[in-house]
């Protein structure tokens, strides 16, 4: 599995060091449209907040985000981070990476 950025890794039982990081998130009981807003404008930024604030109380929270963002999820709040922080993630990981190629040769 390739990392895309670097993100700090945690602790976890051997169990969970796959993709059964699952079922120690917190969200796992709460209701998935939560993190699944229409828009990015009025109610959708406050019910982008609230799902952050699962997801800043969730053990496995970098998981999630490194998951989604190997796996293309381009919707919702994964990892603590809405649609528009993720994509704006991938552009700085990309022009980083663009960079240090020019800068190598």
């Amino acid at each position: 599995m390739q990392t895309i950025i670097g993100l700090s890794s945690i602790h976890l039982p051997a169990s969970a060091a796959s993709t059964d990081w699952r079922h120690l998130a917190a969200c796992r009981e709460e209701d998935p449209e939560l993190f699944f807003p229409v828009g990015n404008t009025g109610p959708a930024l406050l019910q982008i907040e609230e799902a952050k604030s699962v997801c800043r109380r969730c053990p496995v929270s970098e998981h999630c985000l490194q998951w989604a963002l190997e796996s293309g999820e381009d919707s919702g709040v994964w990892g603590g981070l809405s649609e528009d922080e993720r994509r704006a993630m991938k552009r700085r990981a990309a022009r980083n990476r663009l960079q240090a190629r020019k800068a190598a040769g």
